[in-house]
């Protein structure tokens, strides 16, 4: 089929849009592919929905090569099963929620663990049903509170979810790698930058957790490489090395100073230093000091200001910046809000600024430090009263908690695990997360099956998701420069942009007669025949647009040559005769 310039439905822009924030988002509008229906909400527009069903081909074949059994389940969800695995309260603010005529209780499927699990349980009932992988591609819902950079973060997205179900942990690990070779397979398919990281399992739930991140300067996801080794992790999955604990005997006694005007760590270490006070024998400097932070915990279904909220002490080193997502995950699937006046007011015991783990303790307040702060560590800390901190407070002896938080920032040169070096800092889109979640939804949903032995054996689970739409934008941000989008060819909506920049009635001639040969071969082409748009026009468009090739018959057509530009590439003065031949070559080897 031969797609024309002169009425597809299409209109290039020339100015970015104004709630533009990244590259892909600009260029995707300008370009005509999405078009906004609302914050986070987008249309796909004819050459935007030709890339998003290549996308999605491509995540079909393989996971049908890796056994996945294709469904769909509806978006518009009962509220019931969300009920059984506690999510309908756990998704929080971020779940669509809504009432039917009758006022049933319904929702928009953010995911659907809870669907899968529950229509295994239906249709089997043997171990020898088993293993099975189902799979869907599906438009999903969240109500982002901040949507952004288009299709990045939207509220409505195209979403591949699939779930293993295994008899057996074993056959769990074995589903897992699959799908991990499977993901692979895409990402290497389809180009694309990107690293495997260890996660955290967030609302999902379960142990084992990876994410497949797409390297890029607009990414939200922090997430570190060790420069020894193949480690890489979201910055939420880091692990801080703990220091050895040292003996608490013989240790100085801890001593109550006055300390005028220090209410930050920078005014507290300059107060040190001029006083002359030393901790461990050397000079105070901020990692010496430690932070103690009032946070206010709410456990799934407990309203934030509430009565139930849990006061909790979270201490890292006063080097550190407090890391709310690291903390976040660490605390899931609880939330969490920094203590305001009002909670400074309920519990006069805290002191602003000059909070200590001493005070928390004395007011049997749950304590959660810093792995750095183990037993026989030496601090300066809050002395709970106005102007007055702690010198040698130590841990184990002055102090105790009541269990270890990753809430510190992590920083470029921090020890990577198991002595791979250092760790360096990069930014990445995510585009893939995989789960082993275990017998959490099935043992829910109380998914029972008979074993090889007659006995009655709950599944176990994985689930595996990948963002369609948003990769996308992740293969836009990838492959772009000044002038426009530069598309790979697996995922072009065209392979090639045949454009006529001669006024020549021949060369217009030509013009359809090589789209003809061209879809002949088996070619996808789009032309541009729009008689009355100028070249430069024409030449500007197909930068923008992106196809891999533009094949021009400009001036040089009178001598019989037609200029052939890869795109990002060089450009070659290609003999008409020879010119669909030399594209089929270049498709191919590009492939």
């Amino acid at each position: 089929m031969i797609t024309r310039l002169s009425t597809l439905f299409l209109r290039t822009l020339r100015e970015d849009p104004a709630d533009a924030e990244v590259p892909s988002h600009k260029l995707l509008v300008r370009a005509g592919y999405i078009r906004r229906a609302a914050p986070g909400v987008y249309s796909w527009l004819p050459l935007g929905l030709r890339t998003l069903r290549k996308i999605e081909d491509v995540v079909r074949e393989e996971m049908n090569a890796m056994g996945g059994q294709e469904l769909l389940f509806p978006a518009l969800l009962p509220r019931e099963p969300y009920e059984k695995t506690q999510r309908w309260t756990e998704y929080g603010d971020n779940l669509f929620r809504l009432q039917d005529r009758k006022g049933n209780d319904m929702l928009l499927g953010p995911t659907h663990e809870e669907m899968f699990a529950d229509a295994v349980k239906d249709m089997y009932s043997s171990y020898k049903d088993f293993p099975v992988t189902l799979y869907q591609i599906q438009t999903k819902y969240r109500d982002e509170e901040r949507p952004r950079a288009g299709i990045l973060r939207g509220r409505e997205f195209v979403m591949k979810d699939s779930y293993s179900f295994d008899m057996t942990d074993e056959g769990l690990d074995e589903s897992y790698a699959r799908h991990r070779k499977a993901y692979q397979n895409i990402f290497d398919r389809l180009g694309i930058e990107y690293a495997i990281c260890q996660a955290t399992s967030g609302a999902m739930g379960g142990s084992a957790s990876e994410e497949f991140l797409a390297v890029s300067p607009v990414g939200e996801d922090t997430f570190v490489r060790a420069t020894g080794g193949d480690y890489a992790a979201n910055v939420e999955a880091v692990v801080t090395p703990a220091p050895e604990e040292r003996s608490i005997e013989g240790l100085a006694d801890a001593v109550v100073h006055e300390t005028p005007d220090s209410e930050t760590i920078a005014t507290l270490v300059d107060w040190a230093n001029t006083a002359g006070v030393t901790v461990d024998g050397h000079a105070v400097t901020a990692a010496d000091t430690l932070k103690c932070m009032a946070v206010m915990v709410r456990q799934p279904g407990v309203a934030a200001y509430s009565d139930d909220e849990e006061l909790v002490g979270v201490l890292i080193p006063g080097d550190r910046e407090l890391d709310e997502k690291r903390l976040e995950a660490s605390l899931e699937p609880a939330e969490f809000r920094l203590a305001e006046d009002k909670d400074f007011k309920k519990y006069p015991f805290l002191v602003r600024g000059y909070i200590g783990p001493r005070g928390l303790n004395a007011n049997e307040v749950r304590v959660l430090a810093d792995p750095r702060v183990v037993r026989g560590s030496v601090w300066i800390t809050g002395a709970d009263e106005v102007n007055r901190h702690v010198v040698g407070l130590v841990a184990g002896r002055d102090f105790h908690v009541d269990g270890t938080v990753e809430a510190a920032e992590v920083r470029e040169g921090d020890p990577a695990p198991e002595g791979m070096g250092t760790l360096t800092l990069e930014r990445g889109i995510e585009l893939g997360h995989i789960f082993q979640l275990g017998r959490k939804y099935t043992e829910a949903f109380d998914v029972q099956i008979l074993d090889e032995n007659g006995k009655r054996a709950v599944p176990t689970m994985g689930s595996y998701g990948i963002g369609i739409s948003r990769m996308m934008a992740v293969l836009a941000e990838q492959n772009l420069d000044e002038k426009g989008l530069k598309w790979p060819v697996a995922v072009a909506p065209y392979q090639v942009h045949v454009a006529v920049a001669n006024k020549d009635p021949e060369a217009m001639e030509a013009g359809e007669k090589l789209v003809a040969e061209l879809d002949a071969a088996g070619v996808e082409v789009l032309f541009d025949d729009r008689p009355k748009v100028s070249p430069g026009v024409k030449f500007k468009d197909a930068e923008l647009l992106g196809m891999p090739f533009a094949a021009i018959l400009g001036r040089s057509f009178k001598d019989g040559i037609i200029e052939l530009r890869i795109r990002g590439g060089e450009t070659l003065e290609v003999p008409a005769g020879d010119i669909v031949a030399t594209l089929q070559e270049l498709i191919a080897s590009a492939r």
